[in-house]
């Protein structure tokens, strides 16, 4: 996500070539271990390359004021403490800056370019150092046109590169050559001045180290510290109308409250997503309960049905015993009948042969 912002006239010569938002923190000065936030809200971060000096500045403003004013030099490094959290050290501004990202791929895409523009300033600086080899000679050292032009209040870390060469733990100063040249004598007394304050730059590097150190150990300190800003956020819809008033952030308000504005709306948004939801939820609990009613409806009727089944079935067994009784009655009156036709044949039989002898007698007679 990228911001635009109008650039003070001091900035005006040189070209921004990237630029995101992010929450700005600096090391606390007295514990160099607690990170102190110096913008209330997301502020733009641009990398700014000023074709003149040919060097590369991280450079961010709250408002009118520059929060961020950093030279990148070949022996800075930025350090990925967390997802979206990453920091470097400024050994010119005797500080540590700290940069929270909103997702992982912004701060992934801050890291290289921060990788990319080093690398550009070692090569640079290489070319730099080529020419001065070539061109430097005893009698032609220079202190440069920077190193004597005096500060103005307009001036920040950016201007005290002007006034200050690019140096390393493992490289001595030099200043750019210019057309300009001093006596030897002078050049060898600015050479001491400036091997003091290489050893003054190497001791504040030590400690600035010494707390980067520190202030990876201290995650979960910062952890907290962005909760409590999160509360604050919450409050901020609360101040814009006191923003407004004061003129000279009219600008900066207005975009906060543009971005306030997109995030309630975006709230908005999502709560009424949230209310069809419910009313959605509330629609099927309502079919779910008409649905229990009617299974406890269509329960009531099963178990009705049962008992009515357990009366047909008592009432088939009883039909069932009376006419497993009826048909053993039947049988034993068949028997009987049976036995009696038996009888009856015997009878008959019997008659037959008296009928038969009666005959026989009375033709005899």
């Amino acid at each position: 996500m990228s911001g635009h912002w109008k650039r003070p006239r001091k900035y005006l010569k040189e070209q921004p070539i990237f630029s995101t938002r992010a929450h700005v923190f600096q090391i606390d000065p007295n514990t160099k271990k607690n990170w102190v936030p110096t913008s209330k809200h997301a502020v733009t971060v641009s990398y700014f390359y000023d074709s003149t000096r040919n060097v590369y500045r991280i450079i961010s403003l709250d408002g009118s004021k520059a929060i961020i004013n950093s030279t990148i030099t070949p022996n800075m490094t930025f350090t990925k403490t967390s997802q979206k959290f990453g920091q470097w050290a400024d050994s010119r501004a005797n500080t540590v800056y700290g940069l929270g990202f909103s997702s992982e791929h912004h701060l992934s895409k801050f890291a290289e370019k921060f990788q990319e523009f080093k690398e550009a300033a070692r090569l640079a600086k290489e070319k730099s150092q080529e020419k001065m080899e070539l061109t430097s000679t005893p009698s032609q050292e220079s202190a440069g046109g920077d190193l004597q032009s005096p500060l103005t209040p307009e001036s920040i870390n950016g201007t005290d590169d002007e006034r200050t060469p690019d140096v390393t733990q493992n490289s001595e100063p030099r200043p750019e050559p210019t057309q300009n040249a001093l006596p030897f004598s002078h050049s060898s007394a600015i050479s001491k001045h400036w091997e003091a304050e290489l050893a003054t730059l190497k001791g504040n590097n030590a400690k600035l180290t010494a707390a980067l150190l520190e202030s990876t150990a201290n995650v979960k300190q910062w952890k907290q510290q962005l909760a409590a800003y999160q509360e604050e956020a919450e409050r901020l819809h609360k101040r814009v109308t006191e923003l407004e008033c004061v003129s000279s952030q009219a600008n900066a308000v207005h975009t906060h409250k543009t971005e306030l504005n997109q995030t309630i709306q975006e709230l908005e948004e999502t709560l009424k997503v949230k209310e069809e939801e419910i009313e959605r939820l509330k629609q099927e609990i309502d079919s779910a309960r008409e649905l229990q009613e009617q299974r406890d409806s269509l329960t009531q009727k099963l178990q009705e049905v049962e008992i009515r089944n357990k009366d047909l079935e008592g009432q088939l067994s009883d039909l069932e015993q009376r006419l497993e009784k009826s048909q053993n009655e039947q049988e034993a009156f068949r028997n009987n009948l049976k036995t009696l036709l038996e009888i009856l044949d015997g009878k008959i039989f019997e008659l037959t042969e008296l009928r038969d002898n009666l005959a026989k007698l009375l033709e005899r007679s």
